[in-house]
């Protein structure tokens, strides 16, 4: 996932580090003081995080509106509001279950062995600008499920949402359950650095290096969600026409800027024209004009609208075929809207941007194949991404394309949404992350997994490993120790 922060922050909002030492030690001493939240505590908490969102609806849509520069008002109350709360009510149907010790197999038979879920304590969130609530208060819900307190270090690049999260928090929590720090690179970076019990952090491959690094001084523990290159593969035995369409309703979703939007297409040869036409025949449908369009989302700020700029530009002046989805063909190179049209590139090579850096925008670069094998040497040659789709009515060729890659996730004869269904665990392996969350693997994370023995009341529970070892003992590994 790209993130890269330039934006100034006035002085009233940026919270200086010895602030947000303060913080973490007063929230660390009310985890200490209250001790174990119960499963009443966290439900309220969960019904407040619902009514936080539920209740500011419409002012979230416009800071987000304010933020991009133009924001679809329907894609953000859909992916930062109310699929947000869908999930806080998931968590809410399940919280009972997820709360219960788990029974093991004791050594003896009167022994107890059961592992409880414990709260880690305070845990730390630093999330992106490209969809700031999802991106931080999906993640909160699971914290706050397991039990912990939690600081939010939102993005500097959209700042009119990071202050509505700082005083909608406020509003709705003492600072002591949930607080949000601002400020740019050099806060998150002391944020970061911070003791936390827990750390999770949603952004680029590089910046989460750094994190990791500061983390590992305090011996934090941290869960990473990166990116990288999402490749869609669309089989021979695909339905061609709605593969197109939903490959291109995710690309333009968000204007592209979405960490598992699919990055490339793998096309079998002989099918480029046909893809053309079916991808302009879906942006058509979608987006009959681009420059006004109240769906269509801006570029996020001026730096990554030329960065686009630049990688299209890179693409052609090495021999990519540029196609511009533009039904109405309007002029788009007002910088100050940020509107990029959705551009295919075909005939691309790799020594192609586009095919070497996640684009995080509306280029979709289309790779033609011969042969399956083809095709996976292709994914596997590069890091491993955090979402796979593949388009195939063909099993024992999907069950291949499975057995032989690794991704974080896949979805199959669609995009993205593995990561929509509140059950499943989303994460990324390798370069695109590490740990996950989402559903119960989401409390699991935010939890300590402690394991509890009651020993046995037998003799034989004591004197097993008690010295002198005589023949009992001989005679117990004599017969124990087997094949």
């Amino acid at each position: 996932m790209i993130a890269t922060s330039t934006s100034p922050k006035s002085e009233s909002t940026i919270t200086p580090p010895e602030k947000m030492r303060l913080l973490l030690d007063r929230q660390r001493a009310a985890f200490a003081e209250d001790g174990i939240a119960t499963y009443e505590v966290r439900i309220d908490r969960t019904d407040r995080l619902i009514a936080l969102m539920v209740e500011n609806k419409d002012e979230i849509a416009s800071a987000l509106d304010e933020d991009f520069g133009h924001r679809s008002n329907e894609a953000s109350l859909l992916t930062e509001v109310w699929w947000i709360v869908e999930g806080y009510k998931y968590n809410k149907l399940h919280l009972r279950e997820w709360m219960q010790p788990q029974i093991h197999e004791a050594m003896f038979p009167d022994a107890e062995a059961r592992v409880e879920y414990q709260a880690k304590g305070v845990v730390g969130v630093v999330s992106p600008w490209n969809f700031p609530w999802n991106l931080s208060f999906n993640p909160i819900g699971y914290i706050i499920a397991a039990g912990n307190r939690v600081m939010l270090k939102p993005s500097e690049l959209t700042p009119v949402t990071s202050a509505l999260m700082a005083k909608l928090a406020n509003r709705y929590f003492d600072e002591t359950e949930l607080v949000v720090v601002q400020g740019g690179p050099e806060i998150g970076a002391a944020f970061t650095a911070l003791p936390f019990d827990h750390l999770i952090f949603t952004g680029g491959m590089r910046v989460g290096s750094a994190v990791m690094r500061a983390a590992s001084a305090s011996l934090t523990p941290v869960t990473l969600e990166l990116g990288g290159k999402s490749p869609a593969v669309i089989g021979r035995s695909a339905d061609f026409g709605d593969a197109v369409r939903r490959i291109l309703t995710w690309k333009t979703f968000n204007a592209g800027q979405v960490c598992i939007a699919p990055d490339y297409v793998l096309l079998p040869s002989g099918l480029e024209e046909q893809f053309v036409g079916d991808a302009k025949a879906a942006v058509a449908s979608m987006y009959p004009r681009l420059k006004n369009n109240p769906d269509y989302t801006s570029i996020i700020n001026e730096l990554h609208f030329k960065r686009l700029r630049n990688w299209l530009a890179d693409a052609e002046s090495k021999g990519a075929e540029v196609i511009e989805l533009n039904p109405s063909s309007e002029d788009l190179s007002d910088v100050a809207a940020r509107r990029f049209a959705p551009t295919l590139l075909l005939k691309v090579t790799n020594e192609m941007t586009v095919l070497q850096e996640e684009i995080f925008g509306p280029l979709l670069p289309v790779v033609t194949y011969e042969t399956l094998d083809e095709a996976i040497a292709f994914i596997n040659a590069r890091s491993r991404p955090l979402a796979l789709y593949y388009f195939s009515n063909d099993a024992a060729e999907e069950r291949q394309l499975l057995n032989r890659t690794t991704s974080g996730g896949v979805t199959v004869n669609d995009c993205m949404t593995h990561a929509l269904d509140h059950s499943l665990p989303f994460g990324g392996i390798g370069a695109s992350g590490m740990g996950a969350y989402h559903g119960k693997q989401g409390f699991l994370t935010f939890s300590h997994a402690r394991a509890i023995y009651r020993q046995s009341k037998t003799p034989q529970a004591e004197l097993l490993f008690r010295p002198p070892f005589g023949e009992p003992v001989k005679a117990f590994l004599a017969n124990g120790i087997t094949k």
